[in-house]
């Protein structure tokens, strides 16, 4: 009898509001951005959670929420079975040895007066590590790991490329043996070809680590390489989580259908034929969503019940979550969708296994 794959992370309803402020001699509140606006999902150990939206739809926040990286308004956050919600700062400390994250941006993310060796030694002496062979042999073993050369210890930042930078930044979030690492978008400011070093690079460490990756990006391509399971965001919520497989061919939001429209195909042809569905309007701003479902202003499928209640985010199948009153099955050939009825048409589709 196989065992159940144990759960790293666990977050319910959580939200991150930032406060707008009045300019003045005494500041008042007058309104919140709601950058995160309720979500909930979970990720098992060893396993890959895609998050993914267009740039502004709260990604980003949710990730830095998730390590305490930004304080969340309300909600639960779960590491590895401990509710890390409320904890202090200093009581979080010890916690930085399960969860890391990797930065975005290569260039900002490193100290320009640290040498790389003094970079990626932090973890040790801030957790107070000491490991077998010392500190500077495992910082050397690690730097050859993610493909650096360690006669380059001494060096720093302005003397590598942004691939390489990006390699430093890893060896700095693995050389804990977290469990759990947010990668934010970790390969949108590389070339193609560094990206997928870099993709290859996070998945060898998470077969010889055992980590899981909560990995942030707008790209759908990119998630779709490395991801088991796929979140998909907009303007602070969830609209549709499933296995990729199920996000990539048989998606059941009309955001996600937009989304997959917009990913180029490879074959000239099948390009040319294939339509585009295209969103009307720009992002809403979270300081003043819309009432209802926060799509229906760009919805090609909105109605009026969409404008005046916020869709739950339901289990349409084994796996399969959407938040959507009038779901669509996967568009036919000329772009049109049909509409399907939850628990109906969409599960057959829906219960495929993932990839």
């Amino acid at each position: 009898m196989t065992s159940q794959p144990s759960e790293i992370l666990r977050v319910t309803d959580l939200r991150t509001y930032f406060p707008v402020r009045s300019r003045g001699i005494i500041p008042r509140t007058i309104g919140q951005v709601m950058a995160v606006d309720g979500i909930s999902f979970s990720l098992n150990a060893g396993a890959t959670l895609g998050l993914v939206g267009e740039s502004g739809c709260g990604k980003t926040t949710a990730g830095r929420t998730v390590l305490r990286l930004v304080r969340p308004t309300s909600g639960k956050i779960e590491l590895d079975g401990q509710d890390i919600t409320n904890l202090s700062t200093k009581e979080l400390v010890p916690l930085r040895r399960k969860a890391q994250i990797i930065f975005q941006d290569p260039y900002n993310a490193l100290n320009p007066r640290h040498t790389v060796g003094k970079i990626i030694e932090a973890p040790f002496l801030i957790q107070g590590v000491e490991p077998p062979g010392g500190v500077r042999r495992t910082v050397q073993e690690l730097m050859e790991r993610v493909g650096l050369n360690p006669e380059h210890y001494n060096r720093y930042p302005n003397e590598f490329s942004g691939g390489q930078r990006q390699r430093i930044g890893i060896a700095r979030a693995v050389a804990l043996k977290p469990r759990l690492i947010v990668c934010d978008e970790p390969v949108s400011a590389l070339d193609v070809s560094i990206q997928a070093q870099i993709l290859n690079l996070l998945k060898d460490l998470q077969d010889e680590f055992g980590v899981a990756y909560l990995f942030i990006a707008h790209d759908l391509a990119v998630v779709r390489q490395i991801s088991e399971r796929v979140a998909v965001m907009y303007l602070g919520h969830v609209m549709e989580s499933a296995p990729r497989k199920i996000i990539y061919t048989g998606p059941l939001h009309p955001y996600t259908h937009s989304l997959l429209s917009a990913v180029p195909i490879p074959d000239p042809k099948r390009q040319k034929e294939r339509s585009r569905i295209l969103l009307e309007g720009d992002l809403p701003s979270p300081l003043n969503p819309p009432s209802g479902c926060v799509f229906n202003t760009r919805c090609f499928q909105a109605q009026e019940r969409c404008r005046v209640e916020v869709p739950p985010l339901v289990e349409v199948a084994p796996g399969h979550e959407v938040a959507c009153h009038f779901p669509v099955a996967t568009p036919p050939a000329g772009g049109r969708v049909t509409p399907v009825q939850l628990g109906d048409a969409a599960a057959p589709e829906a219960a495929a296994p993932g990839a």
